[in-house]
């Protein structure tokens, strides 16, 4: 799960373009690591922005050195690539279950050229089309999503503390009506001060939390929270 040279693809493209990766990008990304060999099945199916590949590659590998094993719920998942890496980057998980109320009709074009790359996931990457509330989490999931859009987020992390599975989020589009500031927007920033409260609520849930940040040069949306349930002794 090493991250060297994981960059060495061309600045020609700034990591957070949102154009679209097609087979021809991809001999921007010829480099050996792990991180190139991702990018060049992302390319080849032609179907997620740039700016999504990283997103979902910092995500992960953050996410899997502090959690192994495990199923693995993708809440939010888009395309499902942040399912497909995390069980590239930990086989130990069984299966991976990439969950939105509307899945991209060329999801499945993605995933094909990711097992063409990796045939071990085949048949452990499961799509469902259906809400957040109709997944029951159980206690050794780990629970992921990027940029699920405002309370979204909060509805995903009350799912994991309901199971104390473990969870992390990178929260986006912060909706300051339906989620709560915790009276801290005072000291800080409001979507901060909301991004705070989530943690607070974690912890206060018996986790114990990590907060990180994914480089800003590829989302300004860049607060990485994330928890594990602790066994009261």
């Amino acid at each position: 799960m090493s991250g060297k040279n994981d960059d060495n693809d061309s600045n020609n493209m700034k990591k957070s373009s949102k154009n679209r990766l097609t087979p021809r990008q991809e001999v921007l990304f010829s480099g050996t690591s792990l991180f190139n060999k991702i990018a060049r099945a992302v390319c080849r199916a032609g179907t997620l922005p740039r700016k999504e590949l990283h997103e979902a590659w910092e995500m992960a590998k953050r996410v899997r050195r502090r959690y192994r094993g495990g199923r693995v719920l993708d809440f939010a998942c888009g395309h499902g690539l942040l399912a497909h890496i995390m069980l590239i980057l930990d086989d130990s998980s069984k299966e991976a279950i990439a969950v939105d109320k509307k899945i991209p009709l060329n999801a499945g074009k993605l995933s094909s050229s990711l097992i063409e790359s990796w045939p071990r996931l085949k048949n452990r990457i499961i799509y469902k089309q259906v809400k957040v509330e109709d997944i029951i989490v159980l206690p050794d999931d780990i629970v992921v999503s990027a940029h699920a859009c405002g309370s979204l987020t909060d509805l995903i992390m009350d799912k994991a503390i309901e199971s104390h599975a473990r969870v992390a989020v990178l929260p986006c589009c912060h909706d300051l009506k339906e989620s709560s500031p915790g009276g801290l927007e005072g000291w800080m920033d409001k979507t901060l001060a909301i991004d705070a409260e989530r943690a607070i609520r974690l912890r206060s849930n018996g986790y114990k939390i990590v907060t990180q940040k994914i480089p800003e040069s590829i989302t300004p949306k860049n607060r990485l929270l994330m928890g594990e349930y602790l066994v009261p002794d």
